[in-house]
């Protein structure tokens, strides 16, 4: 565009310059209000430092477009950085590009409404006209670019803070011990996050390093996925559409879903979700679909303490170890779904896909091995644990 602005502007008439330089404080004052009165963005009269600026903007962009009228563009590098620098300033205000256009345009208007004025008194030809229009048009183009490049410029600089922020806030939330609220709720005003009664911990891990696809989510949830162990906060994971959200998370990524708590426990979630995450990359949670942990409680409760476990089952399944290994998995298998099956023989056989003669068969044996076992409660609870974490431990195995 430069090469043709300055031929532009070198062709018009020097009178022209002087006459609307004479007339530049009204010529302003009637840009400003027509800016002021057409776009809305633009309308603060009570606010005098933004009036001011505004008004800095026009006289500037008049006063650069009469001097290389009679300098030939020699002012042309001063005027991009100015229009660069209002530009970064409209992003920065979070106002849209289309404003700042649509006041250039005004501005545009409003200078070629003063030459028709004018012509006649300065004997402007026809063709005279043309050029100063194309002249105006051309200086227009030249300014708005520049405005859009700062525009630009500063939208990513905008974006980058905001994703840091959006970061710390994150940081803040899952903090343990848990950051103090006003601190919490000052950050998420700063990045416009409306904070919710109750949030969800979300715990992923890459199936294959280095080429999982980044999820397309709702900009309400918090993420960060460039850390070691990424993570996501979930605001309001009950409420109305929220189920199947992390559904549109890539398959290229395992993840956990911690349970909903109130906001200082987002921390404890994000505990939860990632202990489920370990288990689910162990094989002993399924990590095909997202992993919930309000589905698997038990289990979690279960790996909480595994040298306990540990200690559990040796003790509890010991009588387990007199048989061969093909024998005793089946025995612990039928006897740790009759006590989830309520002591039911028939149940057991349909959810084992046996005869209910071969569940008997198999309880009379359980039943000689743990007699003692059986009769109270608590030893039953017990046993039942040491079933289920030997089960668990044997899908382990398998995957």
């Amino acid at each position: 565009m430069s090469g043709v602005a300055a031929p532009a502007t070198s062709r018009l008439p020097k009178e022209f310059a002087d006459v609307i330089r004479a007339h530049l404080a009204d010529l302003t004052e009637e840009m400003i209000g027509e800016i002021q009165a057409s776009v809305p963005e633009y309308s603060r009269p009570g606010d005098e430092k933004y009036v001011r600026a505004v008004r800095r903007a026009v006289e500037e962009a008049l006063k650069q477009f009469l001097d290389r009228v009679s300098a030939s563009g020699s002012s042309k590098g001063r005027l991009l950085e100015v229009y660069r620098a209002i530009g970064k300033g409209e992003a920065n205000e979070g106002r849209p590009l289309d404003s700042l256009q649509a006041a250039l345009r005004i501005c545009a208007r409003v200078a070629w409404r003063r030459l028709a004025m004018e012509s006649e008194r300065l004997n402007l030809s026809r063709r005279r006209m043309c050029e100063v229009g194309e002249a105006i048009l051309v200086y227009l183009d030249e300014i708005a670019a520049a405005a859009a490049e700062g525009y630009a410029e500063a939208q990513i600089k905008v974006a980058g803070e905001l994703e840091l922020r959006r970061r710390r806030l994150l940081d803040l939330l899952v903090s343990d011990p848990p950051a103090d609220l006003r601190a919490v709720e000052d950050l998420a005003r700063a990045v416009r996050w409306t904070v919710p009664k109750t949030v969800a911990g979300v715990a992923l891990a890459a199936r294959s390093p280095g080429v999982a696809a980044r999820p397309a989510l709702p900009p309400d949830v918090l993420s960060d996925l460039d850390r070691s162990d990424p993570c996501m906060v979930v605001p309001d994971p009950d409420g109305p559409g929220r189920s199947g959200l992390l559904d549109a998370v890539p398959r290229d990524w395992v993840v956990a879903l911690g349970p909903a708590v109130p906001l200082q426990e987002a921390g404890q979630s994000l505990r939860l979700a990632r202990e489920a995450l370990a288990l689910a990359r162990r094989g002993v949670l399924p990590g095909e679909r997202v992993i919930r942990c309000a589905d698997h409680l038990s289990t979690l409760i279960i790996f909480k303490d595994e040298a306990l476990i540990r200690v559990m089952r040796k003790a509890r399944l010991a009588p387990l170890r007199a048989l061969r290994p093909a024998q005793r998995d089946r025995i612990a298998e039928t006897l740790l779904a009759w006590l989830q099956c309520g002591y039911n023989a028939n149940e057991v056989a349909a959810r084992l896909h046996v005869h209910p003669q071969t569940v008997r068969y198999r309880l009379r044996q359980a039943t000689e091995l743990f007699s003692d076992q059986l009769k109270a409660p608590n030893d039953r609870f017990e046993l039942e644990i040491a079933l289920r974490a030997r089960a668990l431990a044997a899908r382990a195995a398998q995957r």
